[in-house]
């Protein structure tokens, strides 16, 4: 087996059709282990994942995981769940039941089968931080009844479901707090500041940059996630997290809209919109613990990760830039 792995393991992934849940089976399959990707499509695509459908080891099962799944597997990683506002808003009841109930389900199965399980929680749970940089400890400053609180409150009980059968059950839990992310295989369309400003300018349109563009964020590039996912479910049982998986070097939204505008060859004036309601100013990882814990740290340069995925959105849409 690659990697030095010396025992397969049954592995479910749920939201493996999605842009992390994809790499990450696709990562996990060249360990050596069996992978079952579950997936209601709702954001996720076929296309993600065509290329693992032929390997021997990976099984596709269409399922949405707030109904119950009754299958054996050895560790569970839970990626479930729309990410971008623009997915996350248009159906909130059904996003809090997808952090929640499908918690639930996976917990459950979980327990069943004595399995390892990682959730793939959010910076969101900071809400508009008062802290900066993030540290695990900081509790977060979250509107309960805003319009990102279906997605954002729904992670925050998802985690207390974690520590919940951790603390009660002494099932083996592992909690990532995700940041920002971009990469090949983010959905054209789902709002996310990276997608956005890339095909924006790939189909010669203006940036659309809300509020002043100084508000800040982190960018881990696809790859380096992966590997922090992996090594997190890895670590010792003694280690449940959470733990912030992110880079943290922080850019301005206008900077970034600079760099992609250059990579593109774009000389194209940024437009200015109002900031959404309780859109954060500030949002930046600190990620001292899983230095420590894991050691690691993203090695992936924003415009070395941008010319990756800026390529590949050229290539699969076929965007004219000339």
């Amino acid at each position: 087996m690659q990697r030095g792995c010396h025992t397969r393991k049954r592995i479910l992934v749920t939201g493996g059709a999605g842009f992390i849940g994809s790499h990450l089976c696709e990562r996990l399959l060249s360990d050596g282990h069996d992978i079952l990707c579950v997936d209601n499509f709702y954001t996720g695509t076929r296309d993600n994942i065509t290329h693992l459908l032929d390997h021997p080891h990976f099984e596709l099962l269409r399922h949405d995981i707030t109904f119950p799944l009754f299958v054996e597997v050895d560790e569970i990683y839970n990626l479930a769940c729309p990410a971008s506002p623009i997915h996350y808003q248009n159906d909130p009841v059904q996003t809090t039941k997808t952090s929640v109930h499908g918690s639930i389900n996976m917990l459950g199965l979980a327990k069943r089968v004595h399995a390892k399980i990682l959730l793939a929680s959010t910076s969101e749970v900071y809400g508009d931080p008062a802290m900066h940089p993030q540290q695990e400890s900081y509790w977060g400053h979250v509107n309960p009844i805003g319009p990102r609180a279906c997605y954002d409150e729904g992670k925050r009980c998802a985690e207390t479901l974690f520590f919940d059968y951790h603390r009660q059950h002494g099932l083996h839990i592992k909690v990532a707090r995700i940041f920002n992310t971009y990469g090949p295989r983010m959905h054209p369309d789902d709002g996310r500041v990276v997608s956005n400003f890339i095909v924006q300018t790939l189909r010669g349109l203006p940036i659309t940059i809300y509020g002043d563009g100084q508000q800040t964020r982190s960018f881990c590039y696809i790859d380096d996630m992966i590997e922090a996912l992996v090594r997190l479910m890895n670590t010792s049982d003694d280690f449940t997290g959470p733990v912030n998986l992110g880079n943290p070097v922080e850019f301005t939204i206008y900077e970034l809209a600079q760099h992609i505008l250059r990579l593109v060859g774009s000389t194209a004036d940024p437009i200015f919109h109002l900031l959404p309601e309780d859109d954060p100013r500030q949002r930046c990882p600190d990620i001292t613990l899983a230095k420590k814990i894991m050691e690691w740290q993203p090695g992936i340069a924003l415009d070395t990760g941008l010319k990756q995925t800026i390529d590949y959105f050229r290539n699969q849409f076929q965007f004219a830039t000339d």
